[in-house]
Order: structure tokens, then C-alpha cells, then sequence
């Protein structure tokens, strides 16, 4: 399958409007683990990948590029969800809120400060910097082997490196969505390839300068990939 940034257009797919309240919470619940959801009934199971493959297309919908107006939208709906200390609920009505009340223009604006600036942006917002301190250094060609044996090529039209954060919550949200994709495989990707180095990024962008809806998108990141954490790793 060809490795692109398309997930935006696929954001309406993953989640229901209407589902914004049960998708919040069954996030919240840690939706099992791998093991406790294969042993579940088949619709259950389904419903759970389907949250946490719209989770990863969100974050990459809002770090990818500037967002757009429906995505926004979409991301509004958040506000529903009910606060309670569950910090990813706490997070997602945060998220949600900021969506409501920032206009697309400081959006714009904010993004530019943060990703892409004179030169760098206040964050650098992939792997092998955040691994190494440089970038298109060795976790990079580690990551792109691994991406062509899972079936993965190359869009000769993008020119942004594959550690990209947003690419490779792209890959996980299709990797998630696939049937045929094992959960061992999923949880050796995210082992290998994010856990090690996001949770830094998502709590630098919750705190950047630059950042005023971005911090409430790192919060949301940083609340997410904990709950990957448990639901992959232990």
C-alpha cells in the first residue's frame, strides 16, 4: 500500500460524529487489553480497533498540516464529553473546547511558529531528532526497512521524512484498521517506533511557546499514547 498522507480525508470514516461521547469513554476504559479483546465478542472487538484507529487519524489529521475547517469541526464535538479526573476524558473535552474557540487563521499561524518557522519551527517533530538530535539519521532507514516489509512504499510526491509523527500515526491507524495486521505486530511497530521517543514530543508541544491549541493537541497525544502503552505493552 502506498505510504501518503491521505488519513484526513478518512477522518469522517473512522468516527462517527454521533459516537464522540462512547468513543471518549471507551478510550477511557483502556478498551481492554490485546489479549481480553480476542477473547471478547467479534463486534466488541471491532468497535475497539475502530477507536483507537480513529485516535491515531485525528492526531495525525491536526499534526500533518494545518487543519482544516471540517476537521475542526469534527474535533469540536469533543467538547461533549463529560470531565471527570480521567485525564485522556479531561484532554479530550480540553482538545475539544480549543477547537471551538480558536479561529483558523491564529490555527494557521500557530502551526507555522511551531512545525516550520524561519528556517526550524520551535519543535522538530520526528523520530531520528528526537533519538539522535539529527535528522534522516539511523532510525529513519531502520523505520523505512520495516515500512516496505510490511507492505508500505513510498509516495515519490511526499517529501517529508517517514518519522514524521504525524506518518507514522497514519501507519498505525492502517496498520490497526487492516484484519489481517496481528496484534503482535502492531504492538512491535509502536515498541520500535514510537514509544521510544513520542511521549517526549507530545509533552514538549503540550508546553511549547508557540503553542496555545497545539498545547491542548499534546495533552490529548500525551494522554492517547499512555493508554497505547497499557494496551500494548503490558
Amino acid at each position: 500500500m502506498p505510504l501518503q498522507q491521505t488519513q484526513a480525508s478518512r477522518l469522517e470514516e473512522n468516527v462517527i460524529e454521533d459516537n464522540v461521547i462512547p468513543f471518549a469513554h471507551e478510550l477511557s476504559d483502556g478498551v481492554g487489553s490485546m489479549s481480553e479483546s480476542t477473547d471478547s465478542n467479534q463486534e466488541q472487538s471491532n468497535l475497539e480497533q475502530q477507536y483507537r484507529a480513529s485516535a491515531y487519524s485525528i492526531l495525525a489529521a491536526l499534526l500533518r498540516k494545518v487543519p482544516t475547517v471540517e476537521v475542526l469541526e469534527h474535533v469540536a464535538n469533543f467538547s461533549q464529553v463529560g470531565v471527570d479526573e480521567d485525564e485522556l476524558l479531561l484532554s479530550m473535552s480540553t482538545l475539544g473546547l480549543a477547537a471551538k474557540s480558536s479561529e483558523l487563521s491564529a490555527i494557521d499561524d500557530e502551526y507555522h511558529d511551531l512545525f516550520i518557522g524561519l528556517g526550524r519551527g520551535e519543535l522538530v517533530p520526528y523520530g531520528s531528532w528526537y533519538l539522535t538530535g539529527y535528522l534522516m539519521e539511523k532510525p529513519l532507514s531502520i523505520l523505512r526497512d520495516d515500512l516496505v516489509a510490511l507492505g508500505f512504499e513510498r509516495d515519490e510526491n511526499i517529501v517529508e521524512p517517514e518519522d514524521h509523527v504525524a506518518a507514522l500515526c497514519e501507519v498505525m491507524s492502517l496498520l490497526i484498521s487492516d484484519e489481517e495486521v496481528s496484534a503482535e505486530t502492531q504492538t512491535i511497530f509502536f515498541e520500535k517506533h514510537m514509544s521510544p521517543w513520542m511521549d517526549r514530543f507530545y509533552s514538549d508541544l503540550s508546553e511549547a511557546e508557540s503553542a496555545v491549541f497545539y498545547r491542548a493537541v499534546g495533552r490529548f497525544g500525551s494522554a492517547f499514547l499512555n493508554l497505547e502503552k497499557q494496551y500494548l505493552l503490558v
